[in-house]
C-alpha cells in the first residue's frame, strides 16, 4: 500500500515535468550570447595604448631632465632593531 502512494507521487511529478516540457514553461531562461566586436575591442586597445604613450613620455621627460629626487628611508636595522615578533 505504502509503494504505491510512492510510485503514484513519483508518477504524477513525472507527469508534471513531462507537461511543463511540452509547454514550453521551464523555470529556466534562455542563455543570450553576445556577439564579440573585435574592431572597437581595437580601437579601446589603441586608445588605452596612447595614454600609456604619453604617461611614458612624462616620465622619459622626468628621468632626462635630471628634476629627480630620491629619498631612502632607514631600514629597521638603523632605526635601533628589529620590530619585536609576537
Amino acid at each position: 500500500m505504502k509503494t504505491n502512494k510512492l510510485l503514484a507521487g513519483v508518477l504524477v511529478l513525472q507527469g508534471v515535468i513531462l507537461i511543463g516540457q511540452w509547454t514550453g514553461t521551464g523555470y529556466l531562461t534562455s542563455a543570450q550570447a553576445q556577439i564579440p566586436d573585435p574592431a572597437n575591442r581595437q580601437l579601446q586597445m589603441v586608445d588605452e595604448l596612447k595614454e600609456l604613450n604619453t604617461k611614458m613620455d612624462k616620465l622619459v621627460g622626468i628621468l632626462e631632465g635630471g628634476d629627480l629626487q630620491v629619498k631612502v628611508a632607514k631600514s629597521d636595522d638603523e632605526k635601533g632593531g628589529a620590530p619585536s615578533r609576537k
